[in-house]
């Protein structure tokens, strides 16, 4: 990954993309204005959905020029680890909620030889989290209850973020937003403090890899509104 700052990124999540043609999609995104792509890996077990995993992430990886954001909505998270980050993952975040021990689970990422994520479900409070800060380079903060795209958005997460970003100070550390990221709601999340916006349905509708067009528009639309907000 380059160097660190707090310049907006667009996370486009996978998701939402052709699931018969991610190479193809991951190309058109990127070339459309993606900073990111982030990979939602789920297991129908700690989130109501079943997604990817790791052979997966590994078929991909070579389409993806930019940072690889491997979410990691799985319980346990442990064992699996080594074979996301073997896979090729930049960035693998967990959750908060997922395990006894995220502590361990934060070392054993940043051991592997990726950046360390750790993601808060919408329900969770930031007492645990500031034990972390010294073990993270990032905060994925839940902005919908994780399993699916496409929901609502939920505004009390914005006073957690800002909380979070004082907490924060001046470490290194990314503030990540998943979850219902629009041309409307990035704004609130880039004033409380997030520069990192996940954003599915509201990157890929209207486009494909035929027309990527609207992707780049989509894009450009949730980065302006952001920027404009700081």
């Amino acid at each position: 990954m380059t160097s660190f700052d707090r310049s907006i990124k667009i996370a486009p999540s996978i998701l939402s993309a052709d699931f018969a043609n991610f190479g193809q999609e991951i190309r058109a995104i990127e070339a459309q204005g993606a900073d990111w792509v982030h990979v939602d890996v789920m297991d129908g077990h700690f989130v109501p959905n079943l997604t990817f995993g790791p052979p997966l992430v590994k078929a991909i990886r070579p389409h993806i020029k930019t940072v690889m954001d491997v979410h990691l909505m799985i319980s346990p998270v442990d064992p699996y680890i080594d074979a996301f980050a073997e896979a090729g993952a930049d960035v693998i975040s967990a959750h908060l909620e997922a395990g006894p021990h995220i502590h361990r689970t934060l070392q054993a990422i940043r051991g592997a030889g990726c950046k360390a994520g750790l993601a808060i479900n919408p329900g969770s409070g930031l007492d645990d989290v500031e034990y972390l800060l010294d073990m993270i380079d990032l905060v994925c903060v839940m902005t919908v209850n994780p399993g699916f795209g496409g929901q609502k958005f939920i505004h009390s997460q914005i006073d957690k973020v800002k909380t979070l970003r004082a907490m924060i100070g001046d470490r290194p550390i990314h503030i990540e937003i998943d979850g219902g990221i629009t041309p409307e709601t990035a704004p609130l999340m880039a004033a409380a403090g997030a520069d990192v916006l996940v954003a599915g349905s509201a990157v890929f509708k209207g486009g494909s890899v035929e027309n990527p067009a609207p992707y780049g528009a989509n894009i450009r639309a949730i980065r302006a509104a952001a920027e404009a907000a700081r």
